[in-house]
Order: C-alpha cells, then sequence, then structure tokens
C-alpha cells in the first residue's frame, strides 16, 4: 500500500512537525517514535507519554434491545455494566475462535430509555467487528452504527498523568475508577474522559471529536512540560503493553485460538441468559481446556543478549515445547523479554532448561509468571 493510501489521523501535520518516523500500521499512517523508543519508554514508566491512538475502531450501539445484541454478538455478559463503565471482552467467531478483543463503554445516563454502548475495535480488526455486529443485529431493536470517522483518540499514560489532566479539567478524575468512562470538558474540549490503559500505568484516554484533536494535544503538552511528559509512538506502546503482560491481536489472540486457549477464558460469561455466537464451540472448548491444558502463555526473559521475535521455537531437551508470541528489549528490566505459549509441563516459573532457538542457536531463557512488571499503586 502506498503512503498515498494510507489512512492519517487528525493529528498527521502534528507527528510530522515533531520530527515522528512514521509508519503504516492496519492501513494508517502512524508515528513509530519521535526519538528514542527506549526514552519514550521510560518516560510513560517514570513521569507522562502522549499518545495519538485514533486509529482504533469505535463502533456504537444503540436502542432498546443493544444490551441483548451485544449479550449474543460478543462472549461477554455487556447486560451487567452499569452507565460510566467498561468491560474487556471479546467477540469469537462461531467455532470460538477469536476475531478480535474489545472494551466496551457504557454512556447513557442511569434510567435512560434507552442503552448508549461504545465498542472499541483494534484498528486491523475495526472492519470485521463492524461487519459482524451489523449481521448479528438482525432481529434485534438496536442500531449499529461506524462511528471511526466521528472520534480522535488521545491517551496520556503514566505516573504524572492525573496531575497533567487535573489541571486541564474539573471532572471527578478521583472518582474516576479503573475501566470507567465519563464525560467532561477537557482544555475546553468537550470528551469522553475514560481510564482503561494499555500500558501498565495508570493513564486516561480521551475521545474527542477529530477537530478539536490538535488542540488538545498542544493543551496537553503545555500542561505537561513541568512534570516531562514528552510524545510518544507505536513502537513503545509495544514494549509498555509487552512488559505489563498484556496480549496484542495478531500475537498472542488470533481466530486460531479461543479464549481458553489464550488462558482467557474468565471473559467468557456462559451464565448469561441465551445464547451467543460460539457458546457450543466453547463450551466444548472449556471442557477440554479442563482435561488437557492447552500451551500456557508464559514470560521469558533472556539469559543472554539475544532478542527473540514472534514465531521463535521455544525449546526445552531437544524438543520443541513452544512458540514466542511477542519479543522484545525490556528497559525497565535491561533484557529482552518475550511471551510464549508453551507446553504445560514447562510452563511453571523456575523451569530449568527452557531456551529460545535464535537461528539455530538456543538462547537460555528463564520461565517467569506474568506480567514482568507491576506498577506500584
Amino acid at each position: 500500500m502506498s503512503s498515498t493510501e494510507l489512512r492519517r489521523t487528525a493529528l498527521d501535520a502534528t507527528h510530522r512537525a515533531l520530527g515522528a518516523t512514521m509508519t503504516d500500521f492496519a492501513g494508517w499512517d502512524m508515528p513509530l517514535r519521535y526519538g528514542s523508543e527506549r526514552e519514550e519508554h521510560l518516560a510513560v514508566r517514570t513521569r507522562a507519554g502522549l499518545f495519538d491512538l485514533s486509529h482504533m475502531g469505535e463502533i456504537t450501539v444503540t436502542g432498546p434491545q443493544a444490551a441483548e445484541l451485544l449479550n449474543f454478538a460478543l462472549v461477554g455478559n455487556i447486560a451487567t455494566v452499569k452507565p460510566g463503565r467498561a468491560r474487556y471482552t471479546m467477540i469469537c467467531r462461531e467455532d470460538g475462535g477469536i476475531l478480535d478483543d474489545l472494551i466496551v463503554y457504557r454512556l447513557d445516563e442511569p434510567g435512560a430509555a434507552s442503552a448508549h454502548y461504545m465498542v472499541v475495535a483494534n484498528a486491523s480488526n475495526a472492519q470485521v467487528v463492524l461487519d459482524a455486529l451489523t449481521e448479528r443485529a438482525a432481529g434485534f431493536d438496536a442500531e449499529v452504527r461506524d462511528d471511526r470517522d466521528a472520534y480522535a483518540l488521545l491517551a496520556v499514560q503514566g505516573p504524572e498523568s492525573p496531575g497533567i489532566l487535573a489541571s486541564l479539567t474539573d471532572a471527578d478524575l478521583d472518582g474516576l475508577k479503573y475501566y470507567a468512562g465519563l464525560p467532561g470538558t477537557v482544555a475546553g474540549v468537550p470528551a469522553l474522559i475514560a481510564r482503561t490503559g494499555y500500558t501498565g500505568e495508570d493513564g486516561f484516554e480521551l475521545f474527542v471529536r477529530p477537530e478539536h484533536a490538535v488542540a488538545l494535544w498542544e493543551a496537553l503538552t503545555k500542561a505537561g512540560e513541568g512534570a516531562g511528559l514528552i510524545p510518544c509512538g507505536l513502537s513503545c506502546r509495544d514494549t509498555l503493553r509487552l512488559e505489563a503482560g498484556m496480549p496484542l491481536y495478531g500475537n498472542e489472540l488470533s481466530t486460531a485460538l479461543t479464549p481458553f486457549d489464550a488462558g482467557l477464558g474468565r471473559v467468557v460469561k456462559f451464565e448469561k441468559e441465551g445464547d451467543f455466537v460460539g457458546r457450543a464451540a466453547l463450551t466444548e472448548a472449556a471442557e477440554r481446556a479442563a482435561t488437557q491444558p492447552p500451551r500456557v502463555l508464559v514470560g521469558l526473559v533472556a539469559k543472554g543478549r539475544r532478542v527473540p521475535r514472534a514465531g521463535y521455537q521455544v525449546v526445552a531437551g531437544g524438543e520443541v515445547i513452544g512458540e514466542v508470541t511477542s519479543g522484545a528489549p525490556s528497559p525497565t528490566l535491561g533484557r529482552p523479554i518475550a511471551m510464549a505459549y508453551v507446553d504445560p509441563a514447562h510452563a511453571a516459573p523456575g523451569t530449568e532448561g527452557v531456551g529460545v532457538d535464535i537461528r539455530g542457536s538456543h538462547e537460555p531463557y528463564e520461565v517467569v509468571a506474568l506480567p514482568f512488571y507491576k506498577r506500584q499503586k
């Protein structure tokens, strides 16, 4: 795909003016880094970072039967999400394979006559999720609307982010729980303020109209000057989420895996009323996982310096026991790390004799529990 065909966010000119290295990500021209990936990563861990996430896919679901539709279309129990809260869930195929992992926000006021949800899909899967929800809406009194062009999405992440945002809004940030969202005004801009970060740090996501994105970016940049906030690209977002043990669709999640294969069976709510797409297949997958545990997603920390990459084989005793799904140097740990699916017999933290085949050389790795990094609260 040529650069002329790539979609550009409302902040495109801002990124170029900042000297960002741009990259094609799921059909969008996105900032990979502005300077040093390591400096951007450490800024989020110790101070604050500002991200453009406008490539994410927003889909609005409204109507008297919006909750019933989402309960049928997704594996979670969306009917129990209270106004102002959000839930992590998945949308699966009839065979149980994961189409995408999602965050669903309930945006209507308590007591409203009609429910209002915003489904946020990964950029690479937004059209697939939109098509599936539209198809699954047949027979429900609910509307599915493509709102990808209606929002820009900025995120400020890191320990200094609450103070930075508080200086620009009178919204009740102290009362905003993790996995919640509330409407507010930030630097004079109407926004949905959410707290569902993907970095392992505290932080906020700001959904605004695209025409307000530049003014909000500039206001956040100015407000964050004294706190050490810097712009951050997708490269450090990946190493941050890897350290935090958070799955990435296309790496740890795919249509070849069910939520139970991915160790995320807890998101499937069999107890909810009515049928849902994939229920029968997922029931079988749950029973299979109970009797024949699938490969387990584990953390691997290098004893040497060589970096593992997705697709590399994990080995022990001359046998292949698994496969790396994500790997990178960890700025926080100072060593290469990876997530990998491995056979249950080799999944316990501290298991000896595990290595990664890096171009024919079996490099030694330590098996550790996920996440690699957990912030001190």
